[in-house]
């Protein structure tokens, strides 16, 4: 063997552990989720049965919605913690109005209209009033879920008819159809990130604002738009956890507050912008969802679920830290 030979393999192997490196840090969510597949089924075997794995991708479907939702603010640096409230007051706004005659198929496209007009006051805000976002956002949130109270005075408004359900709570050869709504949508915004122009603006405006401008990007129409597909995905949520509740109550949606930030951020959404991908946060989502449900089965009390779903936004946190690191020391 000459001495390029044995040169070139010990390079070779001494990329090894750099390469196991990259691949951990970019699935690290991945090889969360199969772990966390693999333990919830050694404790309790019955997790594998078709019944439960459904029920988790049910489970996950609304929260998906809402981190993909998340999602196109954090990509571009920003935060929107109006998701649940433009959700709930979007889904109250169309089942009033559904309860005083509009067409079923009217009311559903007003709570998408509803929740894009959210979005878009967010947007303008944030954009031409040069607001935080973060405090914008929070205070739209509070806003909402305020008059969500409110309107609803403390009371569930329930007896949707079935036609307003159909989507939530029926199956398609037995499988349900709120997973195949969420796969779809998953695959429309990756198809959006990865192909399109707005995809690539949204994320040269995360990396680089400034060098965004220069390069002929309108900065505030990209922010704007993003702001106003992320109020239209949470409209879409709204409508489809009220169908599956079949009620939209007082504190619609308030336990996918943190939820949709931990997702996102565990897929691999970089708070810091300009970095994520759909797959991930299809990750995030699933993983959130299967750590949850399989505590639940395990009869682990909720109160240490809560506390469990508390570690999970830490470790989000943590992991995009690491990730950033890692990424810049390379």
């Amino acid at each position: 063997m000459t001495f390029n030979e044995t040169s070139a393999i010990a390079l070779k192997e001494s990329f090894a552990p750099k390469k196991f490196l990259d691949f951990a840090m970019n699935q690290a969510v991945w090889i969360l989720l199969v772990l966390a597949i693999v333990v919830m089924g050694i404790f309790r075997p019955s997790f594998y049965s078709f019944g439960i794995l459904s029920n988790i991708l049910v489970q996950a479907t609304v929260l998906g919605l809402l981190a993909i939702a998340i999602s196109m603010v954090i990509i571009l640096g920003d935060i929107n913690l109006s998701t649940v409230g433009t959700a709930g007051f979007s889904a109250l706004s169309g089942v009033l109005a559904m309860k005083s005659g509009l067409p079923v198929i009217l009311s559903i496209l007003l709570i998408l209209v509803v929740g894009s007009l959210i979005g878009l006051v967010n947007g303008l805000i944030v954009t031409k009033l040069k607001a935080n976002a973060l405090i914008t956002t929070l205070a739209m949130n509070m806003v909402l879920m305020g008059a969500l109270l409110a309107i609803t005075g403390g009371t569930s408004i329930s007896q949707l008819p079935d036609s307003y359900k159909f989507v939530s709570q029926s199956n398609i050869g037995g499988f349900p159809i709120l997973p195949i709504v969420m796969f779809a949508v998953f695959a429309l915004f990756y198809v959006i990130w990865q192909r399109t122009r707005f995809g690539r603006a949204l994320f040269a405006v995360g990396g680089n604002p400034r060098g965004a401008y220069i390069a002929g990007i309108n900065v505030d129409r990209v922010k704007i738009g993003a702001y106003v597909v992320s109020g239209l995905l949470c409209g879409l949520a709204g409508w489809l956890l009220s169908g599956y509740m079949g009620a939209v109550t007082s504190s619609f949606g308030s336990s996918y507050e943190m939820q949709v930030i931990a997702a996102a951020v565990i897929g691999g959404v970089s708070l810091t912008g300009g970095k994520g991908s759909m797959q991930g946060v299809l990750a995030g989502t699933l993983l959130l969802t299967v750590i949850q449900v399989g505590l639940a089965i395990l009869g682990i009390p909720q109160t240490l679920i809560t506390l469990a779903g508390g570690l999970m936004i830490f470790a989000a946190v943590l992991i995009d830290a690491l990730r950033n690191l890692y990424n810049s020391r390379v």
